[in-house]
Formats: structure tokens, C-alpha cells, sequence
């Protein structure tokens, strides 16, 4: 039988351990402690109890290892990672950004591009939409796609991820800064004028990405946009919700990268150089407190 384990039974790492209920695989949702999380279907109203397992005393080494955890929080577990596999595992990062795929040294890494909204309050976990994973295609994940058939999660294999991760940045990069930013919901880019902002960061974005060799159609922030428009008005992101309980931010992974890669063409992104500021501020009063 495979086994996968999941360390970090946040929104994302909860919501694959749910989507993988009852199908032919080993599945261990992996945290600081042993616990029973409430699991919450915002459009069914139905709730389960999720199993986690106390990550620092696990001895099982996992054909596929998920690390769910925000990506401040990838280098507190790396000697745990290490312990969770075998030469043969494959790695999914499955965290907001890029970048962080460099810190993992071991043969088979594979960054994936997420849609499982949600949130974490306390031991309840709220699921709003989705249970997708879009990875690199090869035989092994082609491997792992036909086991998860069966369950909610749905695996999309790519040719070539990048354009996918980059895609995802962009679909992050407006939306997560404009709700940490203006402290509010998706309700915010009712406003005319936020959405206006909006549109400004995922164009520079955009550009970046020429940059980078990756073309997306001249409609791709409207596409983004309409996208938006279908999130339910209370649904935040996951950095809003961590800018509002003074955690950490994942900034660096993106906005920070998409960042670093326009200085390396030298090119001018004003918003983004705002957004990255400000988040950057707010990032360093948490990382204090």
C-alpha cells in the first residue's frame, strides 16, 4: 500500500488529509501534537474529526511526504523531513510561493501549485472551495494520480509546472496582498478603487513574468479577476488571516520573489514594491512579538 504523510494540519494540509478519506492509501496527517481537528465543509455545512499524529515521534519513513506548513515555518522542520523519508520518496511542497524547493536536499522535490481554500481557527478547520494539487508530470506522479482516482483530491499533471507556479503567483499576488493590506475580506475588491490596485500588482506581475520567459494571453488579469469575483465576500486569504492574528507572513515566497526576480531584469514595479514594503513591516512587527 502507498503511504503519504502530510505534515502540517493547517486549511491545506487538513483539507488533502479529508480528500484522501477512503481511498487505497496509508494516510498520516502529521502536527506538534496528537489531536483531533473539526473538520468543516463551508458549502455542505458538514463537519468530520481529522486525526493528527505528533510529528516528533513518527519513526515511519512515507513514499510521498506533503509539507503543508507556511513557508516560514519550513526550516523548524527540515530535520523532521529528513527522518519522514527513504531515498526513494517523493516530496510535494504543497505552500503558497516559490523558492523554498532549494532548502530541501533530496533527489526527488516537487514544488505544486495549490487551490484548496480554507482556514484555521483554533482546533476547527473552515473549507471554502476546491481540492486540487497541480504537479510535474512523470511516471511516478502519473503513479499517484491513478491511487488518488478514487478520492476528492484531484491531481493535475503538467508538463511544465512553471508555467502553473507562476500563474499561482500571480493569482496570490493580488488578491492575498490587497485583503493583508486593506485588513478585509474578498468583499474588498467590491471597491472600485481596490480593485483597481488589484489589477495594478497582477499587471507588474505579469511583466515579471515575461521576464522570466513565461507568456500568459493579455486577458490573464481579467481571467484572475473574475476568479475573484466568484469568492464568497467573507472569505479571507491565508495572509490576511495571518496578518490578523500577527503571525508571520509568507511574503517572501511571494512577493518577495516575484520581487527579486524583477530587480535581476531591473524592471520598474512601483505597487509591488509598496505591497512588499508595507507586508514586509507588518512581517517583521509579528516575527518580534
Amino acid at each position: 500500500m502507498t503511504t503519504i504523510g502530510i505534515i502540517g494540519p493547517g486549511a491545506v494540509g487538513t483539507g488533502i488529509a479529508h480528500a484522501l478519506k477512503g481511498c487505497s492509501i496509508h494516510v498520516d496527517l502529521l502536527g506538534k501534537r496528537d489531536e483531533t481537528l473539526i473538520f468543516h465543509e463551508y458549502a455542505t455545512k458538514e463537519t468530520f474529526p481529522i486525526t493528527v499524529k505528533a510529528l516528533n515521534t513518527t519513526d515511519m519513513q512515507y513514499d510521498w511526504l506533503i509539507i503543508a506548513v507556511k513557508t516560514t515555518q519550513l526550516d523548524a522542520i527540515l530535520a523532521d523531513v529528513n527522518r519522514c523519508i527513504h531515498k526513494d520518496t517523493r516530496i510535494i511542497l504543497a505552500q503558497n510561493g516559490y523558492g523554498q524547493h532549494e532548502k530541501i536536499k533530496h533527489a526527488y522535490v516537487y514544488p505544486a501549485v495549490v487551490y484548496i481554500s480554507g482556514q484555521k481557527e483554533g482546533q476547527h478547520i473552515t473549507h471554502f472551495r476546491d481540492y486540487r494539487l497541480q504537479i510535474q508530470k512523470d511516471t511516478f506522479t502519473e503513479a499517484l494520480q491513478q491511487n488518488c482516482a478514487q478520492s476528492q483530491l484531484t491531481l493535475e499533471l503538467k508538463p511544465h509546472i512553471e508555467q502553473q507556479i507562476w500563474y499561482k503567483l500571480l493569482v496570490n499576488l493580488g488578491i492575498n496582498s490587497i485583503t493583508a493590506l486593506s485588513r478585509d475580506t474578498a468583499q474588498v475588491l467590491k471597491q472600485a478603487s481596490m480593485a483597481k490596485l488589484c489589477r495594478q500588482l497582477i499587471e507588474e506581475g505579469r511583466k515579471v513574468a515575461e521576464a522570466e520567459g513565461i507568456h500568459f494571453d493579455t486577458t490573464i488579469t481579467t481571467d484572475i479577476m473574475h476568479i475573484y469575483a466568484g469568492y464568497p465576500d467573507d472569505m479571507g486569504t491565508s495572509m490576511y488571516y495571518d496578518l490578523m492574528h500577527h503571525r508571520p507572513l509568507e511574503i517572501e515566497n511571494i512577493q518577495g520573489y516575484i520581487l527579486r526576480q524583477a530587480q535581476k531584469h531591473h524592471l520598474d514595479v512601483p505597487y509591488l514594491t509598496m505591497a512588499h514594503t508595507l507586508l514586509q513591516y507588518e512581517h517583521q512587527k509579528a516575527m518580534r512579538l
